[in-house]
């Protein structure tokens, strides 16, 4: 068994990868200009930090929201990230002041709440279901962590410490303990990380309570809805909060998309932790559910507006897509935990899928305006004339810049400033490149301090040059991953080819050998674009195929290709050709051909008519699908029509 659930692999620290390359270092530039600046801003005009100040009467406006301290923990965990990787003296003393009317705000016994605290004071712990008491703990606990590791002070940390004392006071096995669980999970990874800084084991063994405790009966949320003096009546279903079942039976992802995210990544933290086999085959059984079942082809999850959440099996609407940011997100965090066990490339590639496509969607190129839902397909007009008819977010095709529950900004705030984490780990002897991202990666391996250094126009290119330095040679591996899209690959070790096919192993090639420094090995990925179709019980994709090339999905809008995208269809035969665009969003690769539609004006004064019609040649130009909604409003599709067309005029 500990062979299995051992956690093989260790991910290198954020701070110790240097990103240069344009594509990311350009996006983290503006998170930390720009996106971490707004976010602050926001919520110190909506009152979410001075809400710390526990100075609210009633009658008096901005009352502390039950789920605000998360927003501002987010944020200082963000500010955390980016002074690790560049210090900020003007943003440390900044979170220092935030960190301080927190601390005043913890209550004698270790509490910490700006909304129980001061609206609902007697009503503490009485509402896990609907109320994110353990929710907002559990994310303050991760900013109290970042902060802690990347300046060494401990206020927020020994703050954080006192709380989850508390709270592993007030919850337990024992009879006079609540047996309770969150509705809206997160403090489950939170206390294992706070139990790998401290090395505590009783926040370890919370963190289990409340995963082990979630789906037993009777339900606990019937409980306490009866000690609350209501009848169990939510009719969203114990599904919806993941507890229909104990985790280690459940085999399909169920309700609340992003709950389930971060209960599916504290699962793999506790099973690497406790080498605890029947939960890791947990989430083998639903990681096959969501990629295989029920994952867009942008990595998004959560199909359904109404509770956010996961539905049926191949349940992929395009036009009323949910595919929250936070969802995306939540996935990248478990794909990353999966990863750590065997170096499954399998992971690799689902991170990298949702990261350039389902996660950076979510936020403009000027960082300051953000999606919470991330359609594939966009009409403007079908929305912003009847909203209430789809009852989806009205602000298509439109980035906001806050939102009533601004999850989605603040998470993509602390996830572009923590990306280097994702790049590459170690394992023994072994080196893994996770992925390609121009910069500086500094690991320890077989005993050695490596540097490799990265050299790439990753994602646009797909060579990739790695330089490796070391002060003496030493023999380890490198792995570097083969994208699942990649139809072909070629390395080299100091000019001389090498066979890929015995270097492969799950989606990485292992290269054996005693490096010196100045060695450098050249990977080159070919990045055809490729025509996706999607399973035939996916309906809304029947007939239609979505364009991909390297680890981006593209899109059409309508700016490049006029309006009524959804008449435009791609010939089977259709060259397609890609064109890198220097004037077109700060630059862009731009996937061209020559699609068919039908002639507009052959259909005035009519609503139907005899088949077929007049079709006519246009050209189309596609952009990755996380560069949309960011020129002119106006339709967007993912997903374009393949149908047999005769040309008739």
């Amino acid at each position: 068994m500990e062979d299995y659930v051992t956690k093989k692999l260790q991910p290198i620290h954020h701070s110790n990868v240097n990103i240069t390359g344009d594509f990311w270092r350009e996006r983290q530039a503006v998170n930390r200009s720009a996106t971490i600046p707004a976010v602050y801003g926001l919520c110190e005009s909506t009152g979410r930090i001075d809400a710390f100040k526990l100075d609210w009467k009633p009658g008096k406006p901005k009352m502390p929201h039950h789920f605000w301290d998360s927003d501002v923990a987010k944020w200082i965990e963000a500010a955390a990230y980016s002074l690790a990787n560049q210090p900020d003296a003007e943003l440390e003393t900044r979170v220092d002041g935030v960190i301080g009317l927190i601390a005043g705000s913890q209550q004698a016994d270790g509490y910490l709440n700006s909304h129980y605290t001061v609206v609902e004071p007697e009503q503490r712990w009485s509402n896990l279901r609907d109320m994110h008491e353990l929710y907002c703990a559990g994310h303050m606990i991760e900013a109290a962590v970042a902060y802690y590791e990347a300046t060494g002070k401990r206020t927020l940390l020994d703050v954080m410490c006192r709380y989850a004392d508390y709270i592993g006071a007030v919850f337990g096995p024992v009879p006079d303990q609540k047996h309770g669980y969150p509705g809206h999970e997160e403090i489950e990874l939170a206390l294992v990380k706070l139990y790998r800084v401290t090395g505590e084991q009783r926040y370890l063994g919370l963190s289990r309570f409340f995963v082990d405790e979630r789906g037993r009966q009777p339900y606990y949320f019937d409980i306490e809805a009866r000690e609350r003096g209501e009848e169990p009546q939510d009719n969203r279903g114990q599904d919806y909060f993941q507890s229909q079942l104990p985790v280690r039976e459940q085999t399909t992802a169920e309700g609340h998309s992003v709950r389930a995210m971060y209960l599916y990544a504290a699962m793999a933290d506790l099973a690497a932790e406790t080498e605890d086999e029947a939960l890791l085959t947990a989430c083998e059984n639903l990681w096959q559910n969501v990629t295989e079942r029920r994952m867009y082809v942008t990595g998004g999850i959560g199909s359904s507006w109404r509770g956010e959440r996961f539905t049926t099996n191949y349940d992929l609407p395009n036009d009323v897509a949910y595919a929250e940011t936070c969802a995306a997100i939540g996935l990248v965090l478990w794909a990353y935990r999966l990863l750590q066990f065997d170096g499954d490339g399998q992971y690799a590639d689902v991170l990298e899928l949702a990261l350039y496509n389902g996660v950076i969607s979510g936020v403009s190129l000027d960082g300051t305006g953000f999606f919470y839902a991330n359609p594939l397909d966009v009409i403007p007009s079908r929305y912003e004339s009847h909203p209430e008819l789809f009852r989806i977010p009205v602000m298509w095709p439109r980035r906001q810049e806050w939102f009533q529950t601004s999850c989605c900004p603040t998470n993509i705030a602390r996830t572009l400033a923590s990306l280097g984490q994702y790049v590459a780990s170690v394992a023994g002897n072994t080196a893994y490149v996770h992925l390609y991202v121009g910069g500086d990666i500094s690991l320890e391996v077989a005993g050695e301090q490596v540097r490799l250094t990265q050299v790439t126009e990753y994602p646009w290119d797909g060579d990739v040059r790695i330089t490796v330095q070391l002060d003496r040679p030493a023999e380890f591996a490198l792995a570097l991953r083969i994208p699942g899209w990649c139809p072909e690959a070629t390395i080299a070790v100091n000019g001389q080819s090498l066979d890929l096919e015995p270097l492969m192993c799950r989606g990485y090639a292992r290269i054996q050998r005693e490096w010196s420094a100045g060695d450098v090995v050249e990977l080159s990925l070919a990045m055809p674009v490729q025509r996706l179709e999607s399973h035939p019980e996916v309906s809304s994709n029947c007939g239609k195929v979505a364009l991909q090339r390297g680890p981006l999905v593209y899109c059409l809008e309508e700016v490049d290709n006029g309006p009524n995208l959804h008449d435009i269809s791609l010939p089977e035969d259709a060259e397609l050709s890609v064109r890198f665009a220097d004037d077109i969003l700060g630059g862009i690769m731009v996937i061209e051909g020559e699609g068919v539609r039908r002639r507009l004006a052959d259909w005035e004064g009519k609503l139907y008519r005899p088949f077929p019609s007049h079709i006519e040649t246009v050209p189309i130009q596609a952009i990755p699908y996380c560069y949309w909604a960011n020129r002119e409003p106006g339709e967007m599709l993912v997903w374009i029509d393949e149908r047999q067309c005769k040309i008739t005029g």
